[in-house]
């Protein structure tokens, strides 16, 4: 194998981790690409045109955890892992639970910012399909294209690689109309991956400022500081029910726990122990999806300049959390104005986010499927329309860093 073959499937073990804390130890990263080689799944259709990011060039990166209840090749989970994860019944609904912006600068020292995006803001969804929860989107665009796929005579495991394509392309284009923001990157895992990743890790600290019990989710823990790991982490990320801000707050739930995957990540016990090392390659493999563009022999370099002190995690503008919505039950409010400005001014430090803009409800927009020649056709969606009373977009939340270990609800 040639170093350069080597680099590559070392760096697509470790960002694969989908979380900005392991973007971030890239240290670990560097010391697996002389020790392993993976046959981890990736994705041609997630960034349909490859941008290498040499060095001293900023770049973004999508991070996606999915409520899948299957690994990365598309064979499903035991069902005795299903019960112990809360999964509940499969509706085959494949939603994105956890939806994150990760921009990595050119320079050392500059801030990194991580953008956490509420799985239920209401959006348009890409390729004219819609205003919808924006964790509906990766769905809705397996759906367009399982439909064109199966016309061709298409099925089985080839229906579904290439139908997963086509809703990675979906969310994809989704964010990025809403951000605008060009993502650079693609990454995904699924529930079991994280599952075994915390597992592997040796469990992550956490801190909550009050006792918790939720049998939705399965989390049942004390107020105070905790090592969770396995079913337990995936719980304690889950939860909405029971939390007054519901999706809102447990974004601040994903984000703390990201600062404290970083501690361990970053912990010298990690780099230094073969077995972990073998297993983290491991849960990679089955687990993981990368674009097939991401070149990160180049890039390794900047995301090894990234400290935790410099990695801070946001969320972007919302207005209301219970917003009404014609097909989609409860849903978050979104402006898009406002969401571009703010993450224009975390990803251009020299910009500035007006303090408040009027959030305005999107109204529904007509469906209009991808071109049935062209399964992963995404086109533009229609602009949305305002209606109801203006609500001012909050971004107040407390900033959260991946230096130390902060409490929340």
């Amino acid at each position: 194998m040639d170093a350069r073959r080597t680099v590559r499937a070392a760096v697509r073990v470790g960002t694969a981790l989908a979380s900005a804390a392991v973007l971030v130890a890239t240290g670990f990263v560097w010391s697996l690409h002389q020790r392993v080689d993976t046959g981890a799944v990736s994705s041609a259709a997630a960034i349909p045109t490859p941008r290498p990011t040499p060095a001293g060039e900023a770049f973004t990166a999508l991070l996606v955890g999915l409520d899948a209840r299957t690994d990365a090749q598309g064979e499903p989970l035991p069902p005795a892992m299903l019960d112990a994860l809360h999964a509940g019944p499969d509706e085959g609904q494949l939603h994105t639970d956890t939806i994150i912006l990760v921009h990595v600068p050119a320079k050392q020292g500059e801030p990194a910012a991580a953008i956490s995006i509420p799985r239920d803001s209401f959006v348009p969804i890409a390729g004219g399909r819609g205003t919808h929860k924006i964790n509906s989107a990766y769905r809705r665009g397996m759906q367009g294209a399982e439909e064109s796929l199966s016309a061709q005579g298409i099925e089985g495991a080839e229906l579904d690689r290439r139908a997963r394509e086509a809703g990675r392309r979906t969310l994809v284009a989704t964010v990025e109309q809403l951000t605008g923001a060009r993502i650079d990157h693609f990454a995904e895992i699924g529930m079991a991956g994280f599952v075994e990743l915390t597992e592997a890790l040796g469990g992550v600290p956490v801190c909550l400022k009050a006792p918790v019990r939720d049998s939705y989710s399965g989390v049942d823990l004390p107020a105070g500081q905790h090592l969770v790991s396995g079913a337990g982490a995936l719980a304690f990320v889950r939860q909405r029910h029971g939390l007054e801000d519901g999706d809102l707050d447990r974004i601040a739930r994903q984000q703390a726990f990201a600062a404290g995957l970083a501690q361990r990540v970053l912990d010298p016990s990690t780099i230094t122990d073969p077995a972990r090392l073998e297993r983290l390659v491991d849960i990679t493999t089955r687990y993981v999806v990368l674009d097939s563009g991401w070149d990160l022999e180049q890039a390794v370099s900047q995301l090894r300049q990234v400290s935790a002190s410099a990695l801070t995690f946001h969320t972007i503008p919302t207005g209301r959390p219970d917003l009404h919505t014609p097909a989609d039950g409860i849903a978050v409010e979104i402006d898009r104005d406002a969401v571009r400005s703010f993450v224009g001014s975390l990803l251009d430090p020299g910009t500035t986010p007006p303090a408040t803009t009027p959030a305005r409800p999107e109204a529904p927009t007509t469906a209009r499927p991808a071109a049935d020649d062209d399964p992963l056709t995404v086109q533009p969606a229609d602009e949305p329309a305002g209606t109801g009373s203006p609500t001012p977009p909050s971004s107040s939340r407390p900033v959260i860093t991946a230096e130390g270990v902060p409490c929340v609800d």
